[in-house]
């Protein structure tokens, strides 16, 4: 990737981005662990305190990395890819259950997120809402879309469903904090990076979404193995992200 892509970009809300890879985050490494081997032509480089795999995974151009847990890491990485020139991004990951529905390993592909951790009420503004933002940051239609033919597709057990993901800087274990969340926002997941990226995508018009496994349940009553889990869902993760990647190419499904 070369530094001052931006350049070529239509940054104003609205415009086509213009065309650069797909960058592929995770918050953890075993969330792209999976797809590292994968990529041809690959080209490793610091971007300030980020390690970026650039190459090309199925024949198409991508970026993976890390990004670390949390909300000002997800944005501060975001940042750099769509400086760098991403034209799209796919956030992949595990995330705790809200909906009492989902069950662990079903699949959530994100409709909109929404930083549940942002509190200006004092000054009239409602709860999760970034004053000058809208409450919660649309996903791009097409890898919406995208993902829910690729996630149906790959897996077996569990479900796909699309929701809404609620982004904070908390790890949410409390059940009764589950159930408000999920009634105030209503939100399907919470995680702690999704919304921080959305927002930063959306101010540069690049189309994102996120694409999350549930590891916990909104009971918290399953016993689940967090590490193991999170490499079981990366390989599910990576068949996602591929299957999209292939829509991009295909006539009939390809973004217009």
């Amino acid at each position: 990737m070369e530094p001052g892509a931006l350049s070529a970009r239509e940054a104003s809300h609205g415009g086509a981005p213009a065309e650069g890879p797909t960058a592929i985050l995770g918050a953890m490494p075993e969330e792209i662990a999976t797809l590292l081997p994968a990529l041809t032509e690959r080209r490793s480089e610091r971007r300030g305190p980020f390690e970026v795999h650039a190459g090309r995974l199925d024949g198409r151009p991508v970026v993976l990395a890390v990004c670390g847990v949390g909300k000002v890491n997800g944005a501060a990485l975001a940042q750099q890819l769509l400086a760098d020139g991403a034209g799209r991004l796919l956030f992949t990951g595990v995330a705790g259950g809200l909906d009492p529905e989902l069950r662990v390993g079903d699949l959530v592909v994100s409709t909109d997120a929404v930083q549940h951790d942002v509190d200006v009420t004092p000054l009239g503004y409602e709860l999760g809402r970034v004053p000058g933002e809208p409450l919660a940051w649309p996903a791009d239609p097409w890898l919406r879309a995208a993902a829910v033919q690729a996630a149906g597709e790959v897996v077996t057990s569990g479900r796909v469903v699309e929701g809404r993901i609620a982004s904070g800087d908390a790890f949410v274990a409390d059940p009764a904090r589950s159930a408000e969340l999920a009634r105030r926002f209503g939100a399907a997941c919470a995680e702690m990076e999704g919304a921080a990226v959305a927002q930063v995508c959306a101010r540069w018009a690049v189309p994102w979404v996120v694409i999350r496994s549930i590891s916990d349940t909104a009971d918290h009553d399953a016993s689940v193995d967090f590490r193991a889990f999170t490499r079981v869902a990366a390989a599910r993760a990576e068949a996602v992200v591929r299957g999209v990647l292939a829509r991009l190419d295909d006539p009939a499904t390809a973004p217009r």
